[in-house]
């Protein structure tokens, strides 16, 4: 009877924590190479080292990730906690703490998150290589005689063109060449459906739509053979996919976008009731134009034959006559008027050449003769009157001032020995003589009294 495994007389097995976990971790590699995880972020620090440590949650459990260099400096985004990845990793085992854990090879972006950046980076490149530049955007046919829509024939979009269609313009035939926009065979499909109208040339513009959707029910129109088709069309395009507020691809490349299906309709043809008021407009502005024109062309016919009777010989006659009498009456006055002038001028010059008589030329210059001699008379005499009261002036001045007027008043100079004149009595001593001049003559004095000490 053998021994159970469980027995205490079987033989034991002991491993120690390392050699389980070592033992764990190879059976875990060689059951589960490869796997792919889809899960949330959490718990995201970001060492010195680069690597990256991370936990990977769903709704009832969670995983601990590791993703070191240099795969961790490879990724096209930048991961944050809550962010909604898809991983490639191999399971393995911290053998240090016995933690099962993933050793992450690989990360994207998954769901919404990972369609946006395939849609931002695909937008980038077309744009770089012109696929959206204005200069080649074709110009919608104004009056659009067949219009070919791309698009579901089950879907509401359909129902909404054709309605707006047809009442807007119904001379307009509408084909709908009908195509899945939705799933993996909608961007083969579409690209095929593009190809066909734009190599049979019986359509005008096509319109290329769908209702609305998420991001991922949109994908059929970011796809890069859609834009590459739409932008190789040799037709113009319409793109009205989603609502307002969506934006694909198509939108960019088309030559022309809506934002809804039901607008691209309106945008497409024109508007039957207004081209009908047009119409009616331009009929009455064309029949006012016609009757102007007859009215203008009567007028114009009654002047030709009103020009056609003056231009008859006897009017002419008459005119030259009546230009002629005319002129034969301005040229008589124009004689006239000359002679009178002439005769006016000869009377001018006859008073002048009589002015200039030697006669009357010799009266005048003798009357000068006689007015410059009385002014040299009047001349000679004026200065020696100047001169004569002057000079009677002057003496009166001097007399005036001479010492002769004040001794003919009673007055007398006294003069000393020497002729000094005395001005003080204390400068004449005693038995001094002097003398002293009167207005007639002079006499001599001699002093008697000594002069007061």
């Amino acid at each position: 009877m053998t021994d159970s495994p469980l027995s205490p007389d079987a033989p034991r097995h002991v491993l120690t924590p390392s050699a389980l976990n070592r033992l764990v971790r190879d059976l875990l590699a060689d059951a589960l190479p490869r796997v792919w995880v889809e899960g949330e972020l959490s718990n995201l620090p970001r060492p010195a080292s680069g690597h990256l440590y991370f936990t990977l949650n769903d709704a009832r459990a969670q995983i601990r990730c590791a993703m070191v260099k240099p795969q961790s400096t490879w990724l096209k985004f930048r991961p944050g906690a809550g962010d909604k990845v898809l991983l490639r990793a191999r399971v393995g085992l911290y053998e240090a703490r016995g933690d099962y854990q993933l050793i992450v090879e690989h990360m994207e972006e998954a769901g919404q998150g990972a369609l946006q950046r395939r849609f931002e980076e695909l937008k980038a490149r077309l744009d770089a290589e012109g696929l959206f530049d204005p200069a080649s955007k074709k110009d919608l046919p104004r009056f659009p005689r067949r219009i070919g829509v791309v698009t579901s024939a089950s879907g509401a979009a359909v129902r909404d063109v054709l309605h707006v269609l047809g009442r807007r313009f119904p001379l307009a035939e509408v084909d709908v060449l009908p195509v899945p926009v939705q799933g993996s065979e909608a961007p083969p499909a579409i690209v095929a459906m593009l190809r066909k109208p734009a190599t049979a040339r019986i359509h005008d513009v096509l319109l290329l739509t769908r209702g609305g959707g998420s991001l991922e029910d949109l994908a059929a129109f970011n796809d890069e053979g859609v834009a590459r088709a739409i932008h190789a069309c040799g037709m113009p395009v319409v793109s009205a996919v989603g609502h307002e507020i969506d934006f694909t691809i198509s939108d960019f490349v088309a030559d022309l976008r809506a934002p809804t299906p039901s607008a691209a309709a309106e945008l497409l043809v024109p508007d039957a009731a207004e081209m009908r008021q047009h119409l009616v407009h331009h009929h009455h502005r064309v029949a006012d134009v016609m009757r102007r024109h007859v009215q203008e062309s009567g007028q114009r016919l009654d002047h030709l034959l009103a020009r056609l009777q003056m231009q008859s010989p006897r009017h002419r006659l008459a005119r030259q006559s009546e230009r002629m009498g005319t002129a034969h009456a301005r040229l008589c006055h124009w004689i006239g008027h000359d002679l009178q002038r002439r005769h006016a001028a000869l009377g001018a010059l006859q008073t002048r050449l009589g002015v200039q008589h030697p006669r009357h030329r010799l009266a005048r210059q003798s009357l000068a003769l006689v007015e410059l001699r009385r002014r040299l008379a009047a001349a000679m005499r004026y200065p020696s009157e100047q001169r004569r009261q002057r000079l009677a002036q002057a003496v009166r001045a001097l007399r005036a001032v001479s010492p002769l007027a004040t001794l003919e008043r009673g007055y007398a100079i006294v003069l000393d020995a020497s002729g000094e004149v005395v001005r003080s009595a204390a400068s004449v001593p005693a038995g001094a003589e002097v003398t002293a001049r009167l207005a007639d003559g002079e006499m001599r004095l001699k002093r008697l009294d000594p002069p007061p000490s």
